[in-house]
């Protein structure tokens, strides 16, 4: 009898030691990157996506957000590599900032490539979308879903620009990427690549005339305080954001929770989409109410600067790949 009960005990102890492990995965934290706070559209589609994944794992997946690129020390530029080596488990990131690593992301970066909201869907949710999401995951991050960032105006603090010709020699803050570099200088600028925590105080002291942002900065950060007295709405390029994950993390769920992850992760970016596109009357109400001159190009304007950056495209077309080019085009034009 002695022995029958010493071996129940036993039993017992090693039925409790061994689903400790299996109760501890039941609770899992995971970092989600994103260069901007949840003051920005940008930053609430981090905190939706935390959110919606917290209720419907009621609360046994945890998404914890950092916001202002604290994960990368402020070089955003370093997200992508940081993601796929594992120090980062997740993020809501900018095409911009992973396109050092993918090219096929410098495809939204085209300048005038999207003239409107049905063109940056005409590419995201059709067939060009997928092969830049299989572009992403044979990186090593597996993409999720899209969101937006929006169209990146101009504004600078000299004059009104509404043709080619207004931006020779304006000096202007861009963010790091080479195919920036080449859209202003072939526009004739005088382009400057800086993080934006160095550009506000250099728009300040007029180290630099201008900057190129979605509306929805120029508003929130009140880009009009450091002398941008002129925006420009020129949509000359959208920026889509993708919920991303890395792939070691991605293999470590379960089917489950992979599929409860990513449909998180596609409802808050619908969610986000929807959101900034309604706002973006009010913001630019806001604006102009606080001075700011805001000149809306006519289509004779837009098409002058079509034809004065088509040689950005002979460049960059052959890296991004000339059939994803072509393609997004084609969508474009069918939408």
């Amino acid at each position: 009898m002695r022995v029958k009960q010493a071996a129940v005990a036993i039993s017992a102890a090693l039925s409790l030691t061994l689903a400790v492990p299996a109760f501890a995965q039941e609770s899992r934290e995971f970092s989600v990157s994103t260069v901007l706070s949840d003051a920005f559209p940008w930053g609430q589609a981090a905190t939706k996506w935390a959110e919606l994944v917290d209720e419907r794992s009621e609360g046994r997946i945890i998404l914890k957000v950092y916001p202002n690129a604290q994960l990368v020390s402020g070089d955003q530029t370093r997200e992508f590599s940081a993601m796929r080596s594992g120090l980062i488990d997740m993020a809501v990131a900018s095409t911009i900032n992973w396109s050092p690593q993918v090219p096929e992301l410098n495809l939204f970066s085209l300048p005038f490539l999207m003239p409107d909201e049905a063109a940056i869907d005409a590419i995201t949710q059709g067939s060009a979308g997928e092969k830049i999401f299989n572009a992403i995951d044979k990186k090593g991050v597996v993409p999720l879903a899209w969101g937006e960032n929006g169209f990146r105006e101009l504004s600078n603090s000299k004059k009104q620009v509404d043709g080619p010709e207004d931006l020779k020699g304006l000096k202007v803050r861009v963010v790091g990427s080479p195919l920036f570099l080449d859209t202003f200088n072939t526009l004739g600028a005088n382009p400057t690549q800086m993080s934006w925590a160095d550009a506000q105080p250099a728009l300040t002291t007029g180290a630099i005339d201008g900057q190129e942002n979605p509306l929805s900065v120029f508003d929130v950060a009140r880009v009009d305080q450091v002398g941008q007295k002129y925006l420009t709405q020129w949509h000359y390029m959208a920026d889509p954001l993708i919920f991303g994950v890395n792939k070691r993390v991605w293999k470590s769920l379960s089917a489950e929770d992979r599929e409860l992850l990513q449909q998180a992760a596609i409802d808050a970016g619908a969610w986000e989409i929807e959101k900034s596109r309604r706002e973006l009357s009010d913001t630019l109400a806001a604006i102009r109410e606080r001075g700011v001159e805001v000149t809306e190009l006519t289509p004779e304007q837009h098409q002058a600067f079509v034809d004065a950056t088509a040689e950005v495209y002979e460049k960059w077309t052959p890296r991004i790949g000339a059939e994803l080019v072509a393609e997004a085009k084609a969508a474009i034009e069918a939408r």
